[in-house]
C-alpha cells in the first residue's frame, strides 16, 4: 500500500489591527508559544515565529491535508482571545482582516529562519509596508494597495 509523503513550507505574516503596537516585549514570547501550541494542536509543525509590537511573522511546515486559511483563522481568533483573556491589553484585541502567505523550498529554511529570528534588527532599516511589498513583488503576487493592510506610518 502507498502512502504520500510531503512537507510544505509556508510563511504567514498578519498584523495587529490598526497596525497599533500592542504586542508588549513582555509578554510576546507567551504569546508566541501559544501560537506554537495551536500549530501543533491541528498537526502541524512550527519552525519560526517572531515579529514586531505591530506585526508577526510565523514558518510553518504544513501537511497537505491542512488548508491554510482555516488554520490562519483559527491561529488568529484564539491567540486574540487569548490576549484579551491575559488582560495583557486594557482593551479586547484584534488582528487586522487578512494576511500575507508565502511558500518555501526546504532549501531555503535556514534563511527563512534566520530572517524571522532577526525580526526586529530587520526593522530598524525597513518598515514593515516596504518589508510586505517586497514580499508581494520577490513572489510576483498581483496587489491593489487598497487591499493591503492599513498602514500608519
Amino acid at each position: 500500500m502507498s502512502s504520500t509523503f510531503s512537507q510544505v513550507y509556508i510563511q504567514v505574516v498578519f498584523a495587529v489591527k490598526g497596525r497599533e503596537n500592542l504586542i508588549h516585549h513582555s509578554w510576546e514570547e507567551e504569546l508566541y508559544k501559544y501560537i506554537s501550541g495551536i500549530v501543533k494542536n491541528k498537526g502541524q509543525k512550527m519552525l519560526a515565529i517572531n515579529g514586531m509590537p505591530d506585526h508577526i511573522h510565523i514558518l510553518i511546515g504544513m501537511k497537505p491535508s491542512c488548508c491554510l486559511a482555516n488554520l490562519v483563522r483559527d491561529i488568529k481568533r484564539s491567540s486574540s482571545e487569548f490576549i484579551s483573556n491575559r488582560n495583557f491589553l486594557s482593551h479586547k484585541f484584534n488582528w487586522q482582516v487578512g494576511y500575507g502567505s508565502f511558500s518555501y523550498s526546504h532549501s531555503a529554511l535556514d534563511n527563512v529562519i534566520g530572517y524571522i529570528n532577526r525580526q526586529k534588527t530587520h526593522h530598524m532599516k525597513q518598515t514593515f509596508k516596504e518589508e510586505y511589498i517586497d514580499f508581494l513583488r520577490k513572489f510576483e503576487i498581483d496587489f491593489k494597495d487598497e487591499y493591503l493592510f492599513e498602514w500608519y506610518e
